[in-house]
């Protein structure tokens, strides 16, 4: 798998992907976010952007000049588990840091709470009025106490079968390590 930085916002890159196969995929097909992508070397690419296997799109905080914004992420269906979107989110907040000093993301479920923390974002205590909890790197937040009251807000909704043994799983625990910690890098 390799990493590739399609542009910041301003350079309006836009991306098509198969709605069939990528959840919002009609996010990045906008150019108002920058992109980047995760792909697979060896992939037959007789079609545009047929070798992706996960996208991300981010943009600066309108209010705050030194916070960029992690928008969508999205992996291909059938590569999902494969920490595609944890390694890709970790390339982007690379890149992300030489403009920024700050990266925040919104995530709607604990599985996403779960991949963000492995890439060093820890929970700000925050919800946007959607019901997505805010994370935010670097992670001055990563306190065993935060990490739960995160996974507390989740235990208040109603859960799938799956999202309460995951939740269950993780009573009392510490966050997960940072295995996919960013790298600041240099290029556009």
């Amino acid at each position: 798998m390799e990493f590739a930085f399609l542009g910041w916002p301003d350079d309006g890159p836009t991306l098509r992907l198969d709605y069939r196969t990528f959840a919002y995929a009609g996010k990045f097909v906008m150019s108002n976010t920058g992109k980047a992508v995760a792909r697979d070397p060896d992939a037959d690419t007789g079609g545009e952007f047929t070798d992706v296997l996960g996208a991300v799109a981010f943009n600066g905080d309108r209010t705050d000049p030194t916070t960029a914004w992690l928008r969508y992420v999205t992996v291909r269906e059938d590569r999902k588990g494969e920490e595609i979107g944890p390694r890709l989110c970790s390339f982007a907040v690379g890149r992300l840091l030489e403009r920024f000093e700050r990266v925040s993301i919104a995530v709607n479920n604990p599985f996403a709470y779960e991949a963000l923390y492995k890439v060093g974002f820890g929970f700000t205590g925050e919800e946007t009025g959607i019901a997505e909890l805010v994370l935010a790197h670097p992670p001055d937040l990563r306190t065993q106490e935060k990490y739960q009251s995160g996974l507390e807000r989740y235990r208040e909704r109603e859960l799938s079968g799956e999202e309460e043994a995951f939740l269950d799983a993780r009573i009392s625990t510490d966050p997960p390590d940072a295995v996919h910690e960013p790298s600041r890098t240099s290029g556009n």
